[in-house]
């Protein structure tokens, strides 16, 4: 591994999932990741966009915990299994990353749709295709039809998803539920023991749902062991 700077920490700023909470994180830049070492990161709480790690460091609040599921254990529930049922006819495909344009409008259109907010090219670029490991990108199709694209690690022992995006016309598919299952399922063809969704957030809506991908395991911030809890 290859540190492009030394550790530091973000000033305090306002927590974008816990109204009138503090955040604040830990973070680092670094390349030439193997499996192994991202597998620490991992294991540590580490999550990342491209080259730049973080994790949460808030003074006075741990609600962000890292959350793993088992993948050989891992079994849909009733609600998940409709929606697989309900999408036969979706084609997944994994490819290395290449950015295109048609990706791109689907993230612009779902951080708009789904956040308010204005993408930036640039950033997308940056967050997305420099990879700081061995990195690749899930294509979701209807048809001919791009609808959704998801972006992960592979590391020695799992995979980590690290951003989904999908065209807010195919909502009702629930292809954020659908994304989940279908990696767990490479992950486990792949022989691999974990599938990382990041950090589970109690008291938020948008966090909440990655305790429902059972069984899962959450890091203990104190001792930075991990257990079903």
């Amino acid at each position: 591994m290859i540190y492009y700077s030394n550790p530091g920490t973000t000033l305090p700023f306002q927590c974008p999932y816990l109204p009138g909470q503090t955040a604040r994180y830990s973070f680092f830049f670094a390349g030439d990741v193997d499996s192994r070492a991202l597998d620490r990161l991992l294991e540590q709480g580490w999550r990342k966009f491209g080259v730049y790690f973080f994790r949460p460091q808030c003074p006075e609040c741990r609600a962000c915990v890292p959350v793993r599921v088992l993948v050989r254990g891992f079994k849909p529930a009733a609600s998940q299994r409709k929606i697989r049922n309900r999408n036969t006819d979706v084609a997944l495909k994994f490819n290395p990353l290449k950015y295109s344009d048609e990706i791109y409008e689907i993230y612009r259109e779902h951080c708009r749709d789904r956040f308010g907010k204005r993408a930036n090219k640039d950033e997308f670029i940056e967050s997305f295709y420099l990879p700081s490991c061995r990195s690749f990108q899930s294509e979701y199709y209807i048809g001919t039809k791009l609808f959704a694209a998801g972006f992960l690690d592979r590391s020695a022992r799992a995979l980590n998803s690290i951003y989904f995006v999908f065209l807010s016309e195919e909502r009702r598919r629930g292809p954020g539920v659908l994304s989940v299952i279908r990696e767990i399922d490479y992950a486990r063809s792949e022989g691999l023991d974990y599938y990382y969704l990041g950090y589970w957030i109690e008291k938020n809506s948008s966090m909440a749902y990655k305790d429902k991908y059972r069984p899962n395991e959450k890091m203990n911030w104190e001792t930075g062991e991990w257990g079903e809890q």
